[in-house]
């Protein structure tokens, strides 16, 4: 399944992950890399401009992050989206988990874009754009995330009063 921007929930065996189910019933989930300071950046963004607080997230770095990854995509494609497209050990792509569905690459993205407040949110339109071409430039950008804005050793502490939208 690799290369695939949503997989249907159910992917896993429940038992791997138990109570991922609870968790993605709760509300839209964006797990992130969490050493990535561009990743961390983006993310502050999205809760400063988000319409309503309903994101959640999570560090993708997480044992939380690999049972959600693992009941929406299946292990291969978890173990995929963990260790990034050339195996290398970091993850390539921000992970969108909503109503059931996970999202990934530009699609993640696009769709994140909707729950911002105007005029980010028309950032959607860009669904339009073919996936392939978005994907392109989602790559790109990824590609060169820790060179262009570093790398920190550990992930983020989210402040006392967003610690409850952390999972982990």
């Amino acid at each position: 399944m690799a290369g695939m921007d949503e997989v249907r929930s159910g992917a896993a065996d429940e038992t791997r992950a138990p109570g991922v189910d609870a968790l993605m019933a709760g509300g839209p989930i964006v797990l992130f890399d969490g050493v990535c300071n561009f990743c961390n950046a983006t993310i502050q963004f999205v809760i400063e401009r988000e319409r309503t607080p309903a994101l959640r997230f999570a560090p993708l770095q997480s044992e939380l992050a690999q049972g959600l990854l693992e009941r929406v995509f299946g292990v291969d494609e978890a173990t995929r989206l963990l260790r990034g497209v050339s195996g290398e050990g970091d993850p390539d792509s921000v992970v969108l988990i909503e109503d059931g569905h996970g999202f990934t690459h530009s699609t993640a993205a696009v769709r994140l874009a909707r729950h911002l407040r105007a005029p980010y949110r028309w950032l959607a339109a860009l669904i339009v754009v073919p996936r392939v071409i978005r994907d392109a430039a989602y790559r790109w950008i990824g590609r060169n995330r820790y060179r262009w804005f570093g790398k920190t050793e550990t992930c983020r502490v989210p402040t006392p009063a967003l610690r409850a939208r952390f999972l982990a």
